[in-house]
């Protein structure tokens, strides 16, 4: 099988909805990954009616920019797989969240979520997609990395498998920096200029 990687374009739209859309990747149908791009008051202002619908607008708003704001990954030209990246700022939520506030204000990129179709979980695809937005972040300039896993080590872990596991993290060579919860750390890894 063959597994390649293409930023997020107005004309993959189609692609991320496939992902969305999968069978058991309801909460990402809802937020279309514009959850942690928005203030908690701006998410929560939006019509429960209407959520999925604006949030899916804002994101084709997104990838009309030149910097996309994540990375769709294919398995033999079918979309399988979604991570959300970008500059840390460009994520709202982050300043007011008590579990992934960092303890400094270096400027860093955030992979904040991974997606995956139903059907091809448990294939290794989230390390493929975590691979290429290392080389993704690294190719836009970011020389700083940083990701907010689930250590499913510590007990009473809460199941939250959109950030990631802290071994795939680990493996990749991210670093942990700090932890605010005792399941959640934050983990980081340097970048050299492309």
């Amino acid at each position: 099988m063959s597994f390649s990687v293409l930023p997020l374009t107005p004309g993959r739209m189609s692609d991320l909805d496939a992902v969305f859309q999968a069978r058991g990747c309801s909460d990402a149908k809802k937020c279309y990954c514009m959850y942690y791009r928005l203030s908690n008051s701006e998410y929560r202002q939006q019509d429960s009616s209407t959520l999925s619908a604006r949030n899916r607008e804002a994101m084709l708003g997104l990838a009309q920019r030149e910097l996309a704001p994540g990375l769709l990954g294919y398995l033999d030209g079918k979309p399988v797989g979604w991570v959300s990246l970008g500059p840390r700022s460009e994520f709202r939520r982050l300043k007011t969240s008590p579990t992934m506030r960092t303890a400094d204000d270096l400027p860093v990129w955030s992979i904040i979520c991974f997606v995956m179709h139903g059907e091809f979980r448990g294939q290794g695809i989230a390390h493929e997609l975590l691979a290429a937005a290392i080389e993704f972040a690294r190719a836009n300039g970011a020389t700083l990395l940083e990701a907010y896993p689930v250590d499913r080590s510590v007990a009473g872990a809460k199941s939250a498998p959109w950030f990631g596991s802290l071994t795939m993290f680990a493996t990749a060579g991210f670093q942990e920096v700090a932890r605010n919860r005792p399941w959640r750390p934050i983990v980081r890894m340097a970048l050299r200029p492309a």
